[in-house]
């Protein structure tokens, strides 16, 4: 739990910080006021992705004993940081160019694309380590309906 407690601090101090680079950045080289940049969503996407999501993540693990699968745990969270941080990092690269009046390339398209791609795995690992966290959950708690109603009788 303490690891998803520091991803989620450092996603807000870089959700942040990227904001306030987006907004210096664009002054700075007198970008177009209300002009497209990526880097007016890098904040955004860090501050979802990165911090909100791993706090829900926090509360499922608490509830359910997400890591009670470690192999799977620990593979959706390397997945899942290595997508949020490669997807922001292009984004970051790509709406510098833009604000420098420089030409993006499709490598810079590809990568951001291999990050979702790492998204979309890490969730169909998270879902995975979910769903048997909640049919170990359910199964526990029949047990102990089952124990409890006959313990009554």
């Amino acid at each position: 739990m303490t690891r998803l407690v520091a991803a989620a601090f450092a996603y807000m101090l870089a959700g942040v910080a990227s904001g306030l680079f987006y907004r210096e950045f664009t002054k700075a080289n007198d970008f177009t006021e209300g002009a497209f940049t990526q880097l007016g969503v890098v904040h955004t996407h860090l501050l979802t992705l990165g911090f909100i999501v791993l706090l829900i993540v926090l509360v499922l693990e608490k509830v359910f004993t997400l890591s009670r699968s470690p192999k799977l745990f620990g593979w959706f969270f390397w997945l899942y940081n290595a997508g949020v941080i490669l997807t922001a990092a292009m984004m970051v690269w790509h709406g510098t160019l833009t604000v420098l009046g420089e030409p993006s390339t499709k490598m810079i398209a590809g990568i951001a694309g291999l990050g979702h791609i790492l998204l979309t795995a890490a969730m169909i690992v998270f879902f995975v380590a979910l769903r048997k966290a909640v049919a170990v959950e359910s199964a526990a708690r029949a047990r102990s309906l089952g124990v409890a109603a006959t313990a009554g009788v």
